[in-house]
């Protein structure tokens, strides 16, 4: 599991998000919020692999993608922590879809405990790194890592870091959904309000 914030920063974890599917061929990984101040990337392995491999390739990541953040606020962790729990009084950590992760950057945590079927919902789509996606990946990161790291990792934040797309405005909703979405996504909206949107559509 790969940590990073204080402060959390989604659209720098969203770079390395898209990066690792993109660039490195690998599934979608989880994406938590941690309960405290920080975004969380979760990777499932069809095989264990060692604690130097793993190492090996946080390591590898943290100079692909985050070369100019300060080493304190990024953890990689092979015994990661469970989710959901709560991590501070009315702070409590969860499983989020990607549409939703960017809505919590002020507060990377959710006042109530998340429903299990929501997040069984989440999780079950995910799949896991099989044994040659892990090995052709951490290959590439090694052999990156011994070029300069610099204008590798700038490249890949500016070609991954897309603005999300603007949504067209609505004048009325049939679906529930579509209308906690729209809120969601909508700037000119209050982020107390998108928050809760948000926090109404991991119930």
């Amino acid at each position: 599991m790969l940590d990073v914030g204080r402060p959390s920063d989604w659209e720098l974890m969203g770079a390395v998000w898209r990066g690792v599917q993109l660039d490195l061929s690998l599934p979608a990984p989880g994406i938590a919020i941690a309960g405290e101040n920080s975004y969380q990337l979760w990777f499932s392995l069809a095989r264990g692999v060692s604690p130097e491999a793993a190492k090996a390739f946080f390591d590898g990541l943290q100079t692909k993608y985050l070369s100019g953040i300060a080493p304190s606020r990024i953890r990689g962790m092979t015994a990661a922590p469970s989710i959901p729990a709560e991590v501070k009084e009315g702070q409590w950590s969860a499983f989020v879809a990607p549409d939703l992760a960017p809505v919590f950057v002020e507060a990377t945590w959710l006042d109530i405990p998340p429903g299990v079927e929501g997040q069984a919902d989440l999780l079950k789509a995910l799949k896991s790194v099989t044994p040659q996606e892990w090995e052709t990946a951490l290959s590439q990161l090694s052999q990156e890592g011994r070029q300069d790291p610099v204008p590798a990792a700038t490249a890949s934040l500016s070609s991954t870091s897309e603005s999300p797309p603007a949504l067209a405005p609505a004048t009325a909703f049939s679906d529930p959904r579509a209308f906690l979405l729209h809120v969601m996504n909508d700037a000119s909206v209050p982020i107390a309000s998108r928050i809760e949107a948000a926090k109404a559509l991991l119930r």
